[in-house]
């Protein structure tokens, strides 16, 4: 457990160089945040939160190093809380009723409490519901920081007490700022006359995947390979060199995690079963969540399989609600079938390319592409004598079950969203739609 009483500094007794580059260049308020502007900008419910010197209870979903342990402990800093942190992944009942207990003693004081949970999707039930009398009293405030949908793993009624505030991924934008701060500022860095060129940088960014601790840590172990560490200039051979470099161990909370799960997702997408069960063996190996898996699975099946085998997403369902009953060591038994189902079937992404170009549309039109009138719901007279839903054609009253009709709203009725591929299934539906829409849409 980690007790951070702030205005001391939790690190004063470490030496500068023991502390890791992304510690050292943490943000040290709240306005030095990049990212997530959507809720620490001015107005929005993190600002406004600490402009009342009120923390509630949240839970942080986002990516990994897109913020969220820093976002905690500012929020706590901010508002003159003291900060508890624990990780899910070490840390037990007795280390929760501790907390909750010093907690108490600082609550009677008048002294707020934060209470900092990492991978709080970990948590068991028992663990999650040990939280909630002290949440309901107010005796701590939660934040809690998850990688995974809160919906599926974090208790209903904790999930309740709590608003959920979602992180995005941080844009090379984001991140070149974070890597400029580390350069222009970090003593360490600065001493080190540190330098990076530009295809060197361009690769860090693209690498890092919205994630800031792992560009640091690339940087950092860059720096490290250097042969003048006087004067470092960092190109892409000794980033290559970094980014490959085979220290690294898979940890469930660290960037090979993500490393290994990427590449087993890519090689599902590539029709690889053998690299597919490789790579899945690895994170078994590794004591990785089954259930985890699954739920990659089931969004691969949707993401990459699609309309081209619609069994995909049936054969990943099945197999979530399977691991979910069966467990370990059985669940790798199922797993493996899965993959290796998914890795051998045709591949399509067009209903998710389809939702991509929609949702662009819509953001760019928003409500000005009206619903058609013979579209509408009418339920009153008035909304009949308004003309919802007149001169509506029912498809089940013409041959085929099919009528040409105009569904899209007039100012962006020649959009098309859909595109069907040559693939699998894909293949009969593209047909099928070329037949009935005729000219009328490009799915020839």
């Amino acid at each position: 457990m980690e007790l951070f009483n702030f205005g001391e500094d939790s690190l004063e007794d470490v030496p500068e160089e023991f502390i890791p580059l992304a510690e050292r260049v943490r943000a040290q308020k709240i306005s030095d945040v990049v990212g997530q502007e959507h809720i620490t900008g001015e107005g929005e419910v993190i600002d406004r939160m600490i402009k009342n010197k009120s923390v509630f209870s949240m839970i942080l979903w986002g990516p990994p190093g897109s913020g969220k342990t820093t976002l905690a402990k500012l929020i706590a800093k901010e508002c003159g809380s003291k900060f508890y942190k624990l990780s899910a992944v070490s840390s037990g009942v007795k280390d929760l009723r501790e907390v909750i207990y010093n907690a108490g003693i600082a609550a009677r004081r008048g002294d707020a409490a934060v209470l900092f949970i990492d991978e709080i999707h970990r948590y068991n039930k028992g663990q999650q519901d040990a939280l909630l009398n002290s949440v309901e009293k107010g005796i701590i405030r939660l934040i809690g920081a998850t990688t995974e949908n809160p919906s599926f793993e974090v208790n209903s009624a904790l999930l309740s007490r709590s608003k959920v505030l979602k992180l995005k991924p941080l844009s090379e934008v984001a991140l070149e700022n974070i890597l400029l701060r580390a350069l222009d500022e970090d003593a360490i860095i600065k001493a080190q006359n540190v330098s990076i060129d530009e295809d060197a940088k361009k690769i860090l960014l693209e690498a890092s995947g919205g994630d800031a601790r792992k560009m640091l840590n690339t940087l950092e172990l860059a720096v490290e390979f250097s042969q003048d560490q006087e004067n470092v200039s960092i190109s892409q051979a000794e980033l290559k060199k970094a980014l490959t470099d085979n220290r690294k161990k898979y940890d469930k909370s660290g960037d090979y995690h993500y490393d290994i799960i990427s590449a087993f997702i890519k090689s599902l997408r590539g029709s690889d079963p053998d690299a597919a069960i490789y790579y899945l063996a690895r994170m078994l190996d590794a004591g990785e969540n089954p259930e985890f898996i699954a739920r990659r699975l089931i969004i691969f099946s949707s993401e990459d399989v699609s309309n081209a085998s619609p069994n995909g997403l049936v054969m990943a369902q099945a197999c979530f609600n399977a691991v979910s009953v069966i467990g370990m060591p059985e669940a790798r038994i199922i797993l493996a079938q899965c993959a290796t189902y998914l890795a051998s079937q045709p591949k399509s992404n067009a209903s998710y390319m389809a939702l991509n170009k929609a949702m662009e549309v819509v953001e760019k039109e928003g409500d000005n592409a009206e619903v058609p009138l013979h579209l509408r719901n009418a339920p009153t007279k008035m909304m009949k004598e308004l003309g919802f839903g007149k001169e509506y054609k029912y498809p089940h009253d013409f041959d085929g079950h099919f009528v040409l009709e105009d569904y899209m709203p007039e100012k962006i009725k020649n959009e098309q969203f859909y595109f069907p591929t040559e693939e699998g299934m894909e293949k009969q539906i593209k047909e099928r739609l070329s037949a009935k829409w005729k000219n009328k849409k490009k799915y020839l």
